[in-house]
């Protein structure tokens, strides 16, 4: 066997061992989203009509009886697909601690000490963060979006015909979860930012001189995630820019701690130095003293 070929033996023992490494921690986290998944889809009926009480409170909020709610689905097979796509996104919500465990589990290693204790508060943060954002829909933006709406109906009468919202199971379900996963990932922005602001890629400064720009991308994202109303993009663009400015706040203090580290190291490097001199002090004087008896 040649030079060439040991080199590619050895390379290729530690790739088998991340690759099996890889296929251990994509067995553990497709295993906990099927668990979820099947956990959901048992439970699918109870968690559609779980997401259906924003609903009933816009209703009760538009003065009609929010025990008459009412929702349709128009091809047989639609509720059944309704609540496989419920059950794949609970699912997926479900075992995200699990698939970010076994993700933080298959990079670890590839860590220094330092990057592992930075990296491990990002993974608590962000799905405290996503669950503030579904909590946010689910409790004011959801039932806002729905008065909104529900506000358009016609009750009938002289000279106009009655227009009643029925909406569909699949889109009612196609609603909320666009609304969830939105403002669920506008709400990692403060994450993002800092990890960024870790490593220096970029600045307090720098975001508050693009805060104009910012303001802008800020409510295009909005139209472009929400539904078309003004109800729910405004709704997403204001906390979005307020996140912004959370993000500027955390990038600063971060930028003062490094500052802080910096001024102590430069602090004790300066105190070691004295020490040194100290130390050799004494050689020299020695080394004098002998060539003076040495004379």
């Amino acid at each position: 066997m040649s030079a060439e070929d040991d080199e590619i033996e050895k390379s290729s023992a530690p790739l088998m061992e991340h690759l099996i490494e890889l296929r251990t921690r994509l067995m553990w986290s497709i295993g906990g989203f099927f668990v979820a998944f099947l956990v959901c889809f048992f439970f699918a009926k109870q968690l559609f009509n779980l997401l259906v009480i924003p609903f009933k409170w816009a209703t009760g909020w538009a003065g009609l009886d929010p025990e008459k709610v009412e929702l349709i689905y128009t091809a047989p097979q639609e509720f059944f697909f309704t609540q496989i796509k419920l059950a794949m996104f609970g699912g997926l919500v479900i075992a995200f601690p699990v698939i970010a465990s076994q993700i933080y589990k298959f990079v670890a290693p590839g860590l220094y000490k330092n990057e592992r204790a930075a990296f491990l508060p990002f993974l608590v943060a962000s799905p405290v963060l996503f669950l503030m954002g579904a909590s946010l829909v689910y409790f004011f933006f959801t039932p806002m979006v729905m008065w909104f709406f529900l506000a358009m109906q016609q009750t009938g009468g002289e000279g106009e015909v009655q227009i009643s919202l029925l909406p569909k199971v699949s889109e009612y379900l196609s609603l909320i979860m666009t609304l969830i996963f939105s403002f669920g990932l506008v709400f990692q922005l403060p994450v993002v930012t800092t990890l960024m602001a870790r490593v220096g890629m970029v600045t307090s400064q720098g975001l508050a001189d693009k805060r104009k720009w910012a303001i802008v991308i800020a409510f295009v994202v909005a139209a472009v995630l929400t539904p078309p109303d003004p109800v729910s993009q405004i709704g997403l663009a204001l906390p979005t820019i307020l996140l912004y400015e959370i993000s500027i706040w955390t990038a600063r203090m971060i930028e003062k701690k490094r500052e802080q580290e910096r001024v102590a190291s430069e602090t004790q490097s300066e105190g070691d130095n004295p020490a040194e001199q100290t130390q050799a002090a004494p050689t020299s004087l020695e080394g004098t003293g002998s060539g003076t008896k040495a004379g």
